[in-house]
């Protein structure tokens, strides 16, 4: 080791630098290291998986064909995870390593946003989930696009807890100001009943299919009905 060489003045002036290109060139000359993504299990399949696909096509096809159900009053919703700084999710290892770890991997800074469109091909507007207690986590007023986003109906607060996932009470101020809102205005630009039913997909997750939101649902929103993606089949 040479720690002299980082103070040492070349005949041009300039001082030593370890660069990107330098950088690479020792970890792949000296080392023997090249970059690879860290490597995990692949999701499981249920082993049955083709038969329950197919028993959830016909829940959806009955409820669709005895409850009148528009292409417009069935809307599938889908939470996903904005990290603000997404990596590459890549590290040095030796080369031709076949297991590859990487440290701090799950540490994100991110946000919960959830997705949701009609069948008919309407694109509801979106509510996004930030960790936090207080509304100081949440975007503030001054943002760039603030206003348009909120003019378009878009539903941003903090979750209540030390993590940006969505929770009871997130789900539940979704279903009352933007999904039950879309299918009540959609009924009557249709000319329906207000007790026409709707349906609503949603993944199979914890919250969701919970007996605690389910039976809040039916007491609250009876005319939305619940179906779920299987699990490990997204």
């Amino acid at each position: 080791m040479k720690p002299e060489i980082l103070e040492q003045t070349f005949p041009d002036g300039s001082k030593f630098q370890a660069s990107d290109l330098y950088v690479r060139s020792f970890l792949h000359s000296s080392l023997e290291w090249s970059p690879q993504k860290a490597t995990q299990a692949a999701r499981k399949r249920l082993n049955d998986w083709e038969d329950q696909c197919e028993r959830s096509e016909f829940r959806k096809a009955y409820v669709i064909k005895e409850e009148d159900i528009l292409a417009e009053l069935w809307v599938n919703s889908d939470q996903t995870q904005i990290v603000y700084a997404p990596g590459d999710k890549m590290t040095w290892v030796p080369t031709g390593a076949k297991q590859v770890s990487l440290v701090g991997a799950d540490e994100k800074q991110a946000f919960t946003l959830m997705v949701s469109v009609a069948s008919s091909g309407k694109l509801l507007p979106f509510q996004a989930v930030y960790q936090g207690l207080m509304e100081k986590s949440c975007p503030s007023p001054e943002s760039p696009e603030y206003r348009e986003a909120i003019e378009l109906g878009f539903l941003l607060e903090y979750s209540g807890t030390g993590t940006y996932w969505s929770n009871q009470k997130t789900m539940r101020t979704f279903v009352d100001k933007i999904l039950a809102p879309y299918f009540d205005r959609e009924k009557e630009r249709l000319g329906l009943r207000t007790t026409q039913m709707s349906l609503w997909t949603i993944d199979v997750w914890s919250v969701h299919r919970s007996e605690e939101f389910r039976t809040w649902m039916n007491k609250t929103h009876p005319t939305i009905s619940l179906d779920y993606i299987l699990g490990g089949c997204t």
